[in-house]
């Protein structure tokens, strides 16, 4: 019998990209970009479009990294991070800027058409963005990020955060298309719901009813259609949270909520305003959810949404299964998942790489300190900046102050955390040790196998090469496909073989947590190749 063996489709990048690529989000660069506006009072326009929820653009002039672009669309954006700097009387305000908006296909290098420049709001160490980002980037698809200095009208306003947008490019790059529904998850301000709908909590994935108008305040869909699919997801969710992993990309969900709590990152689906994610529904019509907003990563927001603030002792022993503990009906997509063995058993075993990868080794700290390194200069001449050039530097290591706010250290916070969750009961169990994979083609089936031991259970995640949801298969001791000895670890499943390439991983499941092959799926994960017939 023939054994087809597989490669390694997704690898991990490495944290800096090269000079010579010149991604215009490499961290390793600090880019600069300069506005020019015919309007004198380009400020009090943008400001007075932005307090009447106005999107339209003012145009201007930017020359980034010395190239000149016409007719480029800028206006503020962000909520806190544009409302209280505002009201405050700083200067240095969030941008969103369309370089493509009178001018259609104006891309910048890479492809790229959209910037979205953030003022580092409440991060007196100015590394949280573009930090989180990198984690979060080895493990689902996240947007790149890094530091800019922008100028308006021949003023400095400051050292910024320039993020990658979440848009049709982004979609293309990670889904390789762009066709789908496209679900910001973040409420509208201000907006007054009806009386006459159910009560909600925010952007939380709870069925509201069949009518848009209970949802329109609390997401906002990219593009004339999405209500009646968003509304679909969550009446399923509800009525039928068995079928979830046929409309929702789980395992990108259990990388999100095990993200979002290793670094304690509560501005978010976990925390108190239920936001700051997206959703992207693809042309198969599986939802993935999609990391977005991290300048409050690490312990910047205290609030769970379970009560009151979170003392620094309380973030650096949060425990992993918050919501899920409390049955709290309010983040359907936390119990639903975590209420699943299976999927909760998957879930510990993200914490355990996470950690394993960036806080154990102290990867993350080493990281810090380069990007702390590499931008020093530039907040020390940031005049604007919201916070002092002495709290920049110790907010790596301790609390500073952020205006009014205690902002708990980096280091402060996972230093104790990493330890609390390495020797957290769950996390701290053995592992199923999964080796030995191989492909076997038997024309019209193939059979998947893996040396599997110390597991009660094993199951392959497969689907074909153009994407939608990983199905899923239980292997067994052998499969039955061989004369092999029942006590050699060899476990397998057979799936039916189609004409098109597979891409697919194994979970084992123990006692208390579960073991991945790739350790990093299903954002790296196995594609076996099939043969053309000649």
């Amino acid at each position: 019998m023939k054994k087809i063996y597989f490669l390694l489709l997704s690898f991990c990048f490495p944290l800096l990209t090269s000079a010579q690529e010149k991604d215009i989000f490499d961290p390793a660069f600090i880019t600069e970009l300069k506005m020019t506006f015919k309007e004198a009072n380009w400020s009090h326009i943008l400001d007075s479009l932005k307090q009447k929820g106005n999107e339209k653009r003012l145009l201007a002039d930017v020359e980034y990294n010395g190239k000149l672009y016409k007719g480029v669309g800028v206006r503020y954006k962000g909520n806190s991070s544009y409302f209280n700097v505002s009201k405050s009387g700083d200067i240095k305000l969030p941008f969103n800027l369309d370089f493509n908006h009178t001018i259609k296909d104006q891309k910048l290098p890479g492809g790229y058409d959209k910037l979205k420049l953030s003022n580092i709001f409440r991060d007196p160490s100015f590394l949280r963005e573009v930090l989180s980002y990198e984690i979060a980037g080895r493990y689902m698809p996240a947007p790149k990020a890094n530091f800019i200095k922008v100028y308006a009208n021949g003023v400095y306003l400051g050292l910024y955060n320039n993020t990658e947008s979440i848009d049709e490019d982004f979609l293309e790059k990670h889904f390789q298309e762009d066709e789908g529904v496209l679900i910001k998850c973040d409420p509208i301000w201000g907006y007054e719901e009806s009386a006459n709908c159910p009560q909600g909590d925010k952007s939380s994935l709870q069925y509201l009813g069949p009518d848009s108008a209970c949802y329109r305040g609390l997401y906002e869909v990219k593009g004339e259609n999405g209500w009646l699919e968003l509304i679909e997801l969550t009446k399923m969710l509800e009525a039928q949270p068995e079928k979830l992993d046929s409309f929702f990309d789980v395992d990108k969900a259990l990388w999100m909520i095990a993200f979002n709590i290793v670094l304690v990152n509560l501005d978010s689906y976990t925390g108190q305003f239920c936001h700051n994610y997206y959703l992207y529904q693809d042309s198969k019509g599986v939802f993935h959810p999609l990391v977005w907003d991290m300048n409050l990563s690490f312990g910047g927001f205290r609030y769970d949404g379970l009560g009151t603030a979170l003392s620094n002792t309380d973030m650096q022993e949060l425990s992993p299964f918050i919501h899920y503990k409390q049955r709290n009906e309010k983040r359907p997509l936390i119990t639903i998942l975590l209420g699943n063995d299976l999927y909760r058993k998957m879930y510990v075993a993200h914490i355990k790489t996470i950690l394993n990868d960036y806080f154990l080794n102290d990867a993350y700290l080493k990281r810090a300190q380069e990007l702390q390194a590499l931008i020093d200069p530039y907040v020390k001449e940031d005049q604007n900046k919201l916070y002092s050039y002495e709290a920049f530097h110790q907010n790596l290591d301790q609390t500073a102050k952020a205006g009014n706010v205690n902002i708990i250290g980096i280091k402060e916070l996972m230093e104790p955390r990493k330890k609390y969750l390495a020797t957290h009961p769950l996390i701290a169990k053995t592992q199923p040790v999964i080796s030995g994979t191989q492909a076997i083609d038997l024309g019209t089936d193939l059979i998947f196998e893996a040396k599997i031991e110390g597991t009660a259970k094993a199951w392959l995640f497969y689907r074909e090469v153009d994407g939608g949801a990983f199905l899923k298969a239980e292997m067994f001791d052998d499969g039955g496909h061989n004369d092999q000895s029942a006590n050699d670890n060899i476990w397998a499943a057979t799936v039916p073989k189609g004409d098109k390439n597979m891409q697919y991983f194994f979970v084992a499941e123990g006692e208390a947590t579960a073991s991945l092959l790739p350790e990093r799926a299903s954002h790296e994960f196995y594609e076996y190749k099939v043969e053309k017939a000649k």
